[in-house]
């Protein structure tokens, strides 16, 4: 069931395969950043010998952590798949970040797994996002269970975490071990339901009888334990029979156990010290005879390119092939390597593909992805490693696999048979929320931007590209500075486009208060053909939303009838370029009133200059302003903060709306519209003041005149860096 291949470094590894849905796990590992799941992968590696040692993060040596950015930055960045053997079951561990920046991985795992680890380091506890997550798992009935890791760090307190733990995720959250303190430091395990010492002081796992000192708590923990796995049984029965003094077989109760873990309705916490390999095999164990294969996921919906459902394909190696992109990266030796998940059907090295990218407003929803169709064939096929690529003979549906050289397949595409198309209903992706603006750093950088930024695009759908036509800028819409970050150094090291941050503008408007006129006199008479053109316009504001209004009501041919679209050319192109602080000018009507020709030296050219200078001098007549973007902001907040939160808002200039209560969880929604110059750092701003619990979205509603004293500001600014200079 495994093939072997040799790492870079000559020591052989594990490349294991599957023929059978049924010996697949697939484990999305969740939790927060510094929780130690890489650093757990590690492990787990190392107790199924697929790697000989263990990397360590802060050496950029793990097999999660393979990419050039994550040891520049010494944390995890993006999803990685890390495939072990265990008694007989493939094990796909699919390491995500921690740090909230990076959720588009997370989702993506999330995606690719049929059940969650929970990891929650000893020294740390739970955070406010682990515990949304949780709550989202549990939504969709996702099989969990915890990982206390870090048993060997100084402020290590397991049963503070543990405790911590049920109260944040419920009852039916209790330990199956208790750990074994040798002086400061863990060496072994206690099973609750074998009664059985697994001591890990010599190096490998030694089972003994447990030692007397743990038997008042090992009876007491042992007794919640079995009293919460009967209360998830099928057997009504058994209940009866423990309270009546009748003893339990152990077996019936690991059997339950395990049955009400695939079920998502029990979840177990194991401790875990992946320094010293404490607990490394109870995960392992726990997984390949507790969590579910992925024949016990339920049937994914699928549906023809033209949107008509399909119905739901079970997990079967035989039927019509359905799988998923839910990553791509680059390699700087393959090119293009897409990781995917396998739902129905078997992949092979070298078949013909149909490729599908469609956008979820197919499906009457909203995602910036572009649509595209077109078959591709299978360039490579492997199981990854870390950088290893180790080639596979076929992948069969519930596992995951990593295809190289689809062109044009992006993170969230589909690939079925060229047969038979089929399409997935994309998966929910948190909307970037940061703007960073940037420029190309040189002339060369400028000629290689627009392909590198479509590379960074394809490969990640958190990260939104936006070129802005008011502001001539691009923007990149980013999750957090963190996120902003990655893509600047991919950008630059791995695409070779270098670019500068640039202040970014928000899209400002101006209008006039009031009617104003402009005369415009455009004359040059040297030697030669002249130019001359002279006309006189009065302005006047219109009702927001009006737009633009050209009025020709010149009288005696003061301006020729071929002039005229002239002027309103020239005014035309006066209103993009703005007339106070180089924004675009909006709903006024201009009036053609009167003006001047000259029979041989007036041309388009004069007259549209004249229009333009007609249209400034109108400016400094009348009065001018500036109008903002105002959008709607929705904070979903913990209730501890929102009195936090509506102050700060209010010092945004924004408009508190109202509150309401979100459900029984203590959150609280605030609704508040808020000028779009005031929020271009909100993302970052919300998630300080609300200790990374408070989310947010924003819908731009209008636009309102800016205060004054915020104007002049905007006004000088524009002068001493003119915009369209």
């Amino acid at each position: 069931m495994a093939e072997k291949h040799t790492s870079s470094s000559g020591a052989a590894v594990a490349a294991p395969t599957a023929d059978r849905p049924d010996v697949i796990r697939n484990v999305v590992l969740v939790g927060p950043s510094g929780s130690g799941k890489t650093t757990l992968v590690e492990a787990l590696l190392v107790a199924s010998s697929t790697i000989p040692r263990a990397g360590r993060v802060e050496d950029g040596t793990t097999v999660s952590d393979f990419d050039e950015v994550e040891h520049r930055q010494g944390r995890s960045v993006g999803l990685s798949l890390a495939p072990l053997l265990h008694d007989g079951v493939k094990v796909n561990l699919l390491d995500t970040p921690g740090y909230a920046d990076f959720v588009g991985e997370l989702r993506a795992g999330l995606r690719a797994a049929d059940c969650a680890l929970f990891v929650v380091a000893a020294s740390e506890g739970i955070d406010a996002a682990t515990e949304a997550l949780w709550e989202e798992c549990e939504a969709v009935g996702m099989p969990r269970a915890i990982a206390v890791t870090k048993l060997d760090h100084p402020r290590a307190d397991y049963p503070s975490v543990l405790a911590q733990a049920q109260s944040s995720f419920g009852q039916k959250v209790l330990p199956l071990y208790l750990p074994v303190d040798g002086g400061g430091t863990v060496t072994g395990l206690v099973g609750l339901l074998t009664q059985r010492l697994f001591d890990y002081s010599s190096g490998s796992r030694v089972e003994g009888e447990a030692p007397a000192s743990f038997a008042d708590e090992l009876e007491s923990a042992r007794g919640s334990l079995i009293e919460g796995i009967i209360e998830e049984s099928e057997d009504e029965s058994l209940m009866d029979r423990y309270l009546g003094g009748e003893p339990i077989d152990t077996k019936v109760l690991i059997d339950d156990l395990e049955k009400a873990v695939a079920r998502g309705s029990f979840f177990p916490v194991l401790p875990v010290c992946s320094t010293t390999g404490v607990g490394t095999l109870e995960v392992l164990e726990l997984i390949t005879s507790a969590f579910p294969s992925p024949l016990e996921h339920e049937p994914v919906e699928s549906f023809t390119p033209v949107g008509k459902s399909n119905g739901r394909l079970p997990c079967d190696p035989n039927g019509p092939l359905l799988a998923e992109v839910v990553k791509t990266y680059s390699d700087p030796y393959v090119g293009r390597i897409s990781l995917v998940r396998v739902f129905s059907g078997t992949i092979r090295p070298d078949m013909k593909l149909h490729v599908s990218g469609h956008s979820s407003a197919f499906f009457g929803e909203e995602r910036g992805h572009e649509d595209h169709d077109e078959d591709d064939r299978v360039g490579s096929l492997s199981s990854p490693l870390g950088k290893q690529q180790r080639p596979l003979n076929h992948c069969v549906a519930g596992d995951i696999c990593a295809i190289g050289k689809l062109s044009r397949a992006e993170t969230g595409d589909t690939l079925s048979s060229v047969e038979q198309p089929l399409v997935m209903r994309p998966w929910s992706m948190p909307e970037p929320l940061l703007p960073v603006a940037i420029a190309a750093h040189t002339k060369s950088d400028e000629d290689k931007l627009s392909q590198g930024l479509a590379r960074l695009a394809a490969e990640d759908p958190t990260l939104r590209i936006e070129h802005n036509a008011e502001t001539r800028q691009v923007v990149l819409w980013c999750m957090g500075e963190a996120h902003a970050d990655v893509a600047l150094d991919r950008l630059a090291n791995r695409y070779g486009v270098t670019v500068d941050q640039v202040p970014l503008r928000v899209p400002l408007r101006e209008t006039f208060q009031a009617k104003a006129t402009g005369h415009g006199r455009h004359v040059k008479q040297t030697g030669g053909h002249g130019q001359y053109a002279i006309c006189d316009i009065e302005v006047e504001p219109l009702p927001e939303g009006s737009g633009f209004e050209f009025v020709d009501k010149v009288v005696g041919g003061a301006v020729p009838r071929q002039f005229i679209p002239s002027v309103e050319k020239g005014v035309r192109a006066q209103m993009e370029k703005g007339v106070l602080a180089g924004y675009p000018v909006v709903d006024i009507r201009v009036t053609l009133y009167d003006g001047k020709a000259h029979s041989v030296d007036s041309s388009d050219m004069a007259f549209q200059t004249a229009g333009a200078l007609a249209l400034r001098e109108a400016a400094k007549n009348g009065k001018v302003t500036l109008l903002e973007p105002v959008d709607l902001v929705t904070v979903m907040v913990a209730d501890e903060y929102v009195g936090t939160i509506m102050g700060d808002l209010s010092s945004r200039r924004g408009r508190v709306l109202g509150t309401e209560p979100v459900g029984s969880g203590g959150r609280t929604l605030v609704k508040a519209e808020v000028p779009q110059v005031e929020i271009t750092r909100y993302a970052i701003d919300l998630r300080s003041m609300s200790h990374g619990t408070g989310t947010f979205t924003r819908t731009f509603v209008r636009y309102e005149p800016m205060p004054p004293n915020v104007a002049e500001r905007v006004r000088q600014a524009a002068t001493e860096e003119p915009v369209n200079a």
